[in-house]
């Protein structure tokens, strides 16, 4: 990460940030113009606390005490004490109307923040779901969710905890000084030259802290992603014996952060400390001044507490700033994380124009279409071919064939290199893409499912779905008699991924989120895969009844699964080697044919499998 040169360099930052979410920040504006009107009354009566005491000194405490002395003609003929008691209340009351002031602009400010970080958030997320899966496959899950919460919170946090405080104070900064310089020009002049050594102090420490900020930032997001990669893979973790490896390398990283913090902490602790010092000269050298202007009589000992108290107050931003350049860094470096994901433009995305597809009947063209995934290529070679609606193909092959590709193309996860796909005649890219994958259901080999109720995890496949139509979908897919067995039936609450069902269990919950779609496309990707049989006979059974009369796609190694299908298409290396249907490719005595007697021919218990190794391919090729 290259290094910042300056603390300008966070400047281009907020700007950008602000611009960004600028549609959010507009929709608070009534109340963030409510908040930055008591935020000036704030400042106000922040003025006017020292002068009640400058009044008591210059009036009253010294001799020769006169009413009209004060300038108030009201207060004529008023006694000294009674005097006195009229800028004792004014003190509680400026100090009461501040701490009312200061009290709505920080809940206006915070309420303000909370809304519009909720809208920036929910945008985020929305965004996304739906960038592309190229996009998915390179990023870390850990890594994003940490953008959506941590990133998000942080920038909250610090829109109430530093920016408005430093806000406040940077308004009373300038009040001050504008008073301080209409009392005595000499001694703001000697107030105010500190200002170009803290300048220089604060910028050179604040681009340290910037860039420790940034680092340590980027390194809690690998963190993030590595434990969240671990943990989702944690049977496998336990399988291999690959705690204490993990644990090293997370340790590891967990220190580097913890340094990085403690740095960043040493390197703001001496940036407040430098700022104080810098004050108490400011402080001393008006107190020697003053003093001394003050016994030619030039300024009253009234004026001289005016400064002194101004300084205390004035220069209070100057902490401020010293104590929270972190933290803005800090957040600084989130927005732009949460904007560089907001930027990223999904590769596959509606078109100028898109349309609304109308109900598919089925019918799919594939036109000398060709795709690598990145800087790859080969995935997917020329292909050509023509699917009627209602009919049913299996694709099979070794693995990295292209199978899955194919499909994803299909659904438009992926848009080809080159070619053309149709459906009904028509380029699926010239259709929105909600309603291209809403008529598109699929089954995968391990299909997911979402921690919460059965019937929600139907429901998902089709928004509005009823009761009778969540269970007839469920019955279509042999799951109605073990979900009405389940606790609170189809109110039970699976865990995370459903694994407390079984794969069989799993399937069919999947196979009826498919069903209550009822689109005309259906693809089925290796979806019998490791169950056992009796497993095997429900999910088959129920998928005959969820494909009939739909186009279908079939993905699978278990050629016997194959058999029934109007045709076959045989893909290795990114091309179609063979198509037929099963009778026909077996006459034809090629690579189909020799693959189903491999797979058909008896084999020892151990070794039977309902699919193919890579080392059975290598037999036939």
């Amino acid at each position: 990460m290259p290094r910042p040169k300056s603390l300008k360099s966070t400047i281009p930052g907020i700007g950008r940030i602000l611009r960004h979410f600028m549609p959010q920040i507009a929709k608070e504006k009534h109340l963030l113009v409510l908040s930055l009107l008591a935020l000036v009354a704030e400042t106000a009566m922040r003025l006017l606390e020292p002068w009640p005491l400058k009044f008591i000194f210059d009036r009253v405490i010294l001799p020769g005490f006169n009413v009209h002395s004060l300038g108030i003609e009201a207060l004529e003929g008023w006694s000294p004490t009674a005097v006195l008691t009229l800028l004792a209340l004014s003190l509680v009351a400026i100090s009461a109307l501040r701490g009312a002031a200061a009290y709505g602009s920080t809940v206006g400010m915070a309420v303000a923040a909370t809304r519009i970080m909720a809208d920036i958030r929910g945008r985020l997320y929305s965004h996304i779901q739906r960038l592309s899966l190229s996009f998915h496959t390179k990023a870390k899950s850990g890594d994003l969710i940490t953008r959506v919460t941590y990133d998000i919170e942080r920038l909250r946090e610090v829109t109430v905890v530093a920016a408005l405080p430093l806000l406040t104070n940077t308004f009373t900064l300038v009040g001050m000084l504008v008073v301080m310089f209409v009392l005595n020009v000499e001694l703001a002049l000697i107030a105010v030259m500190v200002l170009p050594l803290f300048a220089l102090s604060t910028m050179k420490m604040s681009t340290k802290i910037q860039t420790v900020a940034r680092r340590q930032r980027k390194r809690e997001g690998a963190m993030a992603a590595s434990a969240a990669e671990a943990i989702a893979a944690i049977k496998v973790v336990q399988a291999l014996g690959l705690q204490d490896m993990l644990e090293n390398s997370f340790a590891s990283h967990n220190k580097k952060s913890l340094e990085e913090s403690a740095e960043a902490q040493k390197l703001r602790a001496g940036q407040e400390r430098l700022v104080e010092v810098l004050v108490a000269i400011a402080t001393s050298l008006v107190l020697w001044r003053g003093v001394q202007l003050t016994l030619q009589g030039s300024v009253t000992p009234g004026d001289l507490l005016v400064f002194i108290t101004y300084l205390k107050v004035a220069f209070k931003p100057m902490r401020q700033l010293a104590k929270y350049t972190g933290q803005i860094a800090k957040a600084t470096a989130s927005g732009e994380r949460v904007i560089d994901i907001l930027d990223t433009v999904p590769e596959v995305r509606n078109l100028r124009g898109a349309m609304d597809a109308l109900p598919f009947q089925g019918d799919i063209q594939f036109d000398r279409v060709s795709f690598g995934y990145g800087e790859e290529s080969g995935i997917l070679n020329n292909i050509s071919f023509a699917i009627k609606p209602g009919q049913r193909i299996a694709l099979v092959g070794p693995s990295g064939g292209g199978k899955s590709t194919l499909v994803s193309l299909l659904m438009r996860f992926y848009d080809p290199t080159a070619g053309s796909i149709r459906i009904d005649g028509n380029d699926i890219r010239a259709y929105t893409l909600d309603s291209l994958r809403n008529q598109i259901s699929i089954v995968l080999q391990e299909s997911v499912l979402f921690a919460t109720s059965v019937r929600d995890n139907i429901a998902y496949g089709l928004a509005g779905a009823t009761d009778e139509a969540i269970e007839v979908a469920a019955r279509l897919a042999n799951a109605h008699d073990f979900i009405m067995a389940l606790p609170q039936g189809y109110d039970t609450v699976l865990s995370e991924r459903g694994n407390t069902l079984s794969g069989g269990q799993r399937q069919r919950i999947a196979i009826a989120r498919a069903a209550i779609r009822n689109a005309p496309i259906i693809i089925l990707d290796e979806p019998t895969t490791g169950l056992d049989n009796e497993s095997d006979r429900l999910v088959s059974d129920a998928l005959e009844r969820l494909t009939q009369n739909k186009t279908t796609l079939l993905i699978s190694h278990d050629l016997r699964s194959a058999e029934t299908a109007d045709e076959i298409f045989y893909l290795e290396q990114g091309s179609i080697l063979e198509r037929g249907s099963h009778s026909a490719l077996m006459q034809r005595n090629d690579k189909y044919a020799r693959l189903y007697s491999l797979q058909s021919s008896p084999q020892p218990a151990s070794e039977s499998s309902s699919s193919v190794s890579p080392s059975a391919y290598a037999l036939i090729s």
